[in-house]
């Protein structure tokens, strides 16, 4: 995983800590790690003096984190892709990973859908069509005049004519059936 300004870090207590009343634990940063069963035996070797105390294993409680979406974490656990994911959106620039973590949340359900990363990603860039926050106010409206232009739509219609196309009417009726934006990215509906 490559570190970077926005690394996701968590913390990492347990539930008999916090039970007898201690927030005790450490932010672990997830870029030092290459996949979870390094990240789970660094956890519980730090919190090995509650399993000597105990003879059992420590029950991890993830207290806190950062840069971590929703649907990878839990007070309780961390995903099994998680750093797969990480290693995936690594890659991307961060109006692309932006995109993903919004693909994955809101529009398929991910990883609860039960798809591989492979297939998410394989979906995710039929899907996405970019990000629209630049010189229009409106991305709907930025992405319906690319649209128009991509397309030749107008290509060959005189310019007088040309001048009266609405392109915000034409926007709405895109959005309506075929297409979906979130915070200026652009999704064909699927």
């Amino acid at each position: 995983m490559k570190n970077s300004k926005n690394t996701p870090k968590i913390y990492v207590g347990t539930y008999g800590m916090y039970n007898s009343g201690s927030l005790f634990g450490k932010w672990f940063d997830l870029s030092d790690y290459s996949d979870a069963q390094e990240f789970y035996k660094d956890c519980y070797e730090y919190h090995r003096n509650e399993f000597l105390s105990s003879g059992c294993r420590p029950e991890l409680m993830f207290q806190d984190w950062e840069y971590i979406p929703a649907f990878m974490i839990s007070e309780s656990s961390l995903h099994q892709d998680t750093f797969k994911y990480f290693e995936a959106v690594s890659e991307m620039d961060d109006d692309r990973a932006e995109a993903f973590e919004i693909y994955c949340s809101d529009i398929i359900s991910w990883p609860a859908n039960g798809n591989e990363l492979e297939e998410t990603l394989e979906g995710f860039e039929e899907a996405y069509q970019g990000y629209y926050g630049g010189a229009f106010k409106d991305p709907k409206t930025e992405f319906t005049y690319q649209y128009v232009e991509d397309t030749g739509m107008l290509s060959g219609v005189p310019e007088t004519l040309e001048r009266y196309f609405d392109y915000e009417a034409f926007g709405r009726d895109l959005f309506l059936e075929g297409y979906t934006e979130y915070n200026g990215h652009v999704f064909i509906d699927i």
